[in-house]
């Protein structure tokens, strides 16, 4: 038993000094206090990355295809009013959505930036409760009304009981409504009265569209847009305005829902229009992004960069208006949330164990060995000096040295 010992404690590869053979030195303490330090500020720095999950990113090509895209904003005219900005959606399919009003909410602000209403219709005054009779007739006792579209009506059974109800069918027949004065819901309603009063406010939109994943624009302008001619145009004229402030400050525009790390560039992104009027374009490149979090959950959204470009000048030479762009990558982005393994940690903590002990043990064994180089050649200088003054002393000034000095120049001699 004894011999099996034996051969065991042979195999020790971490031999014992006695600890008389060691020898303590203050540069070895202060390397000791230093590596100590290190060592823990590296293990709490793994330890963090253990914790928390690491992100794997991979791209792929985008095969999904009948998908929808959201598109969620918060743009804010400080000098547009509510009465007369408009929303449209368009995309190379062919499908367009004009003055679009569901899913969005729009606050009227006033100059300093404070709500005056809320409303989820947008423009416009509600309905007359007694409107015009049909085409203009004399009103008779419980008789059904019905208001007149002033040539818009498709049938003799259309009615355009309010003033947005003429407006919208003059939109669709492509015409524009050049005096709302000449129309009797409009003058009812106070159509050119609610615009002068709201002269000077602005306008807070915010909400989403659901639109098909394909190529197309949306834009905020002012006035009903039609089409005329194969172009998109938005009559302008019942507003009697000859510039439109643009001016807006983007307080969020994403595509698609919120995750862990992505950063929207246009997300509070201000422009000031520095001329009458003018149109602002945001050009955006749309990456699809698929993010997968450590409990499995997985999250479709979308990446976006985006590019500026403004205009300015008349009227007449473009449609006043700040317009969004969009096109999809082909290319997908899939992120996915991983922890690191336990083996993994423990591994590198003894890699950080390991590799600082070791290079402050080299560290201190070259400081040591250093120190005691210099002081070897100190001692061999002074001896040195000394046997040189010895040698330029007289005889009777040689017995002046003390006995151990005169020895060890006769040993070194």
């Amino acid at each position: 038993m004894s011999g099996i010992l034996n051969k065991l404690r042979n195999l020790d590869a971490y031999p014992k000094i006695n600890d008389d053979f060691y020898s303590r030195t203050l540069s070895g303490g202060i390397i000791t206090i230093v590596s100590s330090i290190l060592m823990i500020l590296l293990f709490f720095s793994e330890l963090e990355l253990y914790l928390n999950a690491l992100i794997q990113t991979k791209l792929v090509v985008d095969t999904s295809r009948g998908e929808t895209l959201r598109i969620n904003f918060d743009v804010t005219f400080p000098a547009l009013p509510c009465s007369i900005l408009s929303l449209d959606a368009m995309d190379i399919s062919g499908e367009r959505h004009l003055d679009i009003k569901h899913d969005i909410i729009k606050k009227r602000i006033d100059s300093h930036g404070n709500v005056i209403e809320t409303r989820q219709d947008g423009i416009g005054a509600p309905k007359i409760e007694k409107p015009l009779q049909r085409h203009g007739g004399r009103l008779e006792h419980n008789e059904t009304y019905c208001g007149s579209c002033y040539g818009a009506e498709a049938t003799d059974e259309d009615c355009c009981n309010s003033c947005e109800e003429v407006r919208e069918a003059y939109r669709k027949k492509g015409w524009g409504l050049s005096n709302p004065d000449e129309i009797d819901q409009c003058k009812r309603e106070g159509f050119l009265q609610r615009i002068k009063d709201e002269d000077g406010e602005g306008c807070n939109v915010y909400g989403f569209l659901e639109v098909n994943k394909v190529a197309g624009n949306f834009h905020f302008a002012p006035g009903k847009s039609f089409q005329h001619a194969g172009a998109h145009v938005h009559d302008l004229l019942p507003f009697q305005k000859d510039s439109f402030n643009l001016s807006h400050h983007i307080n969020r525009l994403a595509f698609g829902e919120y995750f862990p790390g992505v950063i929207n560039p246009l997300d509070r992104v201000k422009w000031t229009q520095g001329t009458r009027s003018g149109m602002y374009q945001y050009f955006i490149k749309v990456v699809p992004t698929v993010y997968t979090d450590v409990n499995g959950h997985t999250i479709q959204s979308n990446q976006f960069s985006v590019t500026e470009h403004s205009r300015t000048g008349d009227l007449i030479q473009y449609v006043p208006g700040v317009f969004f762009f969009y096109d999809l990558s082909p290319i997908k982005v899939t992120s996915t949330e991983e922890h690191n393994s336990f083996l993994h940690f423990i591994t590198n903590v003894c890699a950080i164990v390991g590799g600082v002990f070791t290079v402050s043990g080299i560290l201190d064994s070259f400081i040591y060995h250093g120190q005691k180089a210099i002081k070897k050649k100190m001692e061999i200088d002074t001896v040195y000096s000394r046997y040189q003054l010895l040698n330029e002393i007289p005889i009777w000034g040689f017995f002046q040295f003390q006995e151990n000095d005169f020895a060890l120049i006769i040993n070194d001699g």
